[in-house]
């Protein structure tokens, strides 16, 4: 019996050493991290740069015509919901008036 329960408090004190060291790995990964945050952003802003040369950007011309197309569909769709809204909204006075005689 003795025996276990001195297995058992060793094993407790070599958990505590581990999670002590466990813990000083986890602070000097840390430490690592945010001592390499500069080169990586580097890195990152290199290949998004790199990125941005190979965009094909449209002409102004394009641009111009495409927000027309999105100018005009909005606007036939605001017609729509308008036109739409105003027929339920009539129907639902008729019927409710039908109702209130």
């Amino acid at each position: 019996m003795a025996a276990v329960a001195k297995q058992t408090s060793q094993g407790r004190r070599a958990s505590k050493s581990g999670a002590k060291s466990a813990s000083k790995a986890g602070i000097s990964g840390l430490l690592e991290k945010v001592q390499s945050w500069p080169g990586r952003l580097r890195i990152y802003v290199d290949g998004l740069e790199r990125e941005m040369r190979l965009v094909t950007w449209p002409s102004r011309a394009q641009v111009q015509s495409t927000t027309v197309v999105v100018l005009l569909t909005v606007l036939v769709f605001a017609v729509f919901f308008f036109v739409v809204d105003s027929i339920l909204l009539l129907a639902q006075t008729s019927l409710y008036e039908r109702f209130t005689q």
